[in-house]
């Protein structure tokens, strides 16, 4: 595969970056008793939820599509 390496940063900050969604997707921002407003139906806090882990799935499926994965490798060299 060319550009190995930088696919493999690219994957890199792909993951990064759905840790970084995962982190946002939690409502710590909030102060408690703050009433919620409603986004697209839902409370915001969940709304932003949602939309973190929609993108996060999308940014671990592009990850993905960047990984090489080796058919051909004999079943008895890969238990060692």
């Amino acid at each position: 595969m060319k550009g190995g390496g930088s696919a493999r940063a690219l994957r890199r900050l792909l993951l990064v970056l759905v840790g970084v969604l995962y982190a946002l997707s939690i409502p710590w921002y909030r102060r408690g008793g703050d009433p919620a407003e409603l986004w697209l139906g839902l409370p915001d806090w969940v709304t932003v939820a949602l939309l973190c882990y929609a993108g996060a799935a999308l940014l671990n499926a592009l990850a993905w599509l960047l990984t090489e994965v080796p058919d051909d490798v004999p079943p008895e060299e890969s238990s060692r």
